[in-house]
């Protein structure tokens, strides 16, 4: 396919497509020269497969000269379990001079990571797209990233655990707060939350694995990936966690206070900490946890601490879209604290990719996404 067939997406909205084992698809936008566009793609590989480590979903932009804006990759990592993963591309309106300032056509294109890897797989892949714009602030603000936060080493929430079942998926993704969440997660699963974070506010985050009397005898060294994003589906950091059958745990490393400079920052971690909203964990437990302890449900503990007062935000000089993805409402606040886990409401629009078909629409929320069998099939 190529950009001549690319269809158009317009920010704000989602859709679902199809992303074939091998070349690129490319999408259009058209963009003005005044706001920041963020493009997230979600692929969604068939269940009960290997895939290799490098394997995953990249995508970038670049104007209708050819010039890239933006480059990144998301790869199922150490565990090589196939499950959802998450790249994104943004367009920057940069207060220095760039190719990627201009209002005019540009094309985002999605491909695998790595399609020639051993063991890839040979099927089309569920996407999900999505396009998020940023207004230029109000008034003139802060240039460089802020460095008196504090970056010690946070302490995991405390208190009895409370179950909260996990969504499955971004747009179906529970709602959690402060405080310590519960649920059991089987191999090859994965599980999604967000948590409301507003402006001024840093987020600690402590995932735990404990042990379910299952044989202690064998050692899955990277059983869990838990990821963090950002409102707009932009990876901020994450985290790998062995596990030997009993109780083992580990944080995410120390985030600043969400702020509108710290877009300014060279560490990513900060960088993609740059507005308030709704902070996605995804976790998922590898599916190699059943060749040494079964299919079983695994206890899975979350540990989730907020810092600081909310504060307001950088009085933006027009509308985001959608409007209120970079806002905290009272309505966020209450889900979080009751356990809501419906659907965001996000318009969803099916994509007939040219020669691929008519993009087969995602289960609920990225899907019921679990392994249906063993990670290594039976000689």
């Amino acid at each position: 396919m190529s950009t001549t067939d690319a269809v158009e997406l317009l920010p704000g909205l989602s859709y679902r497509s199809t992303l074939p084992p091998d070349g690129k698809v490319h999408y259009r936008l058209r963009l003005d020269g005044t706001t920041t566009l963020y493009a997230s793609a979600t692929a969604v590989p068939p269940a009960g497969r290997d895939a290799p480590v490098t394997d995953g979903v990249k995508v970038s932009l670049r104007n209708s000269d050819g010039r890239s804006c933006d480059v990144d990759t998301a790869s199922f990592g150490a565990g090589g379990s196939p499950h959802p993963v998450t790249a994104w591309a943004v367009r920057e309106i940069s207060p220095r001079n760039s190719p990627c300032d201009d209002a005019g056509t540009y094309y985002l294109t999605v491909e695998r990571a790595d399609p020639d890897g051993r063991n890839s797989s040979p099927d089309a892949w569920e996407t999900e797209l999505t396009t998020v714009s940023e207004p230029a602030p109000g008034t003139t603000g802060a240039t460089s990233a802020p460095e008196d936060w504090n970056s010690g080493p946070p302490t995991p929430a405390t208190g009895e655990p409370e179950r909260r079942a996990g969504g499955a998926g971004f747009a179906v993704a529970t709602a959690v707060g402060e405080g310590v969440w519960r649920d059991d997660i089987r191999p090859g699963q994965t599980l999604f939350y967000k948590v409301p974070v507003d402006w001024g506010q840093q987020l600690h985050v402590t995932a735990e694995l404990g042990g379910a009397g299952m044989n202690a005898g064998g050692y899955a060294a990277a059983a869990l990936d838990l990821d963090l994003y950002n409102p707009a589906r932009g990876r901020v950091d994450d985290l790998g966690l062995g596990y030997g059958g009993g109780r083992k745990s580990r944080s995410l490393g120390p985030l600043p206070p969400v702020a509108h400079a710290n877009r300014y920052s060279s560490a990513r971690q900060v960088t993609a900490t740059r507005f308030a909203g709704s902070y996605y964990l995804a976790a998922h437990l590898t599916a190699e946890v059943a060749d040494d302890f079964g299919d079983g449900p695994v206890p899975l503990t979350l540990r989730v601490g907020l810092d600081g007062t909310p504060q307001d935000g950088p009085g933006y000089a027009g509308q985001p879209v959608p409007a209120d993805v970079f806002t905290v409402t009272g309505e966020d606040r209450e889900a979080a604290a009751e356990g809501g886990s419906a659907g965001d409401g996000t318009p969803y629009r099916v994509l007939a990719v040219g020669g691929i078909g008519t993009g087969s629409a995602l289960l609920v929320g990225l899907g019921v996404w679990t392994l249906a069998a063993r990670r290594r099939a039976l000689p």
